[in-house]
């Protein structure tokens, strides 16, 4: 089975706008989903700048997926959703 990619934002905006978040989400995913789930922290995904909107922040990608305002809950809700397909 290949791991789900999980792009993190480390850009600007998201850190200012979701540090904290990103954060938790990295430790969560690291401890609940190390087999599954392959965590990409990337320096910045352009994602505000394409959608034209920074309020979003901050913004991960799952596989193909983007996820704005993304939370813990959400990123494990669409992981697991994922996980049951496969």
């Amino acid at each position: 089975m290949e791991k789900i990619k999980v792009k993190i934002c480390q850009g600007t905006t998201c850190f200012v706008m979701g540090g904290s978040v990103t954060k938790a989400i990295q430790e969560v995913l690291a401890e609940k989903y190390a087999d599954t789930v392959e965590i990409l922290p990337v320096r910045c995904l352009e994602a505000c700048h394409e959608n034209d909107s920074f309020s979003q922040a901050p913004y991960i990608y799952i596989d193909d997926e983007i996820v704005p305002s993304a939370t813990v809950e959400k990123v494990i809700s669409i992981i697991e959703s994922k996980l049951k397909h496969d």
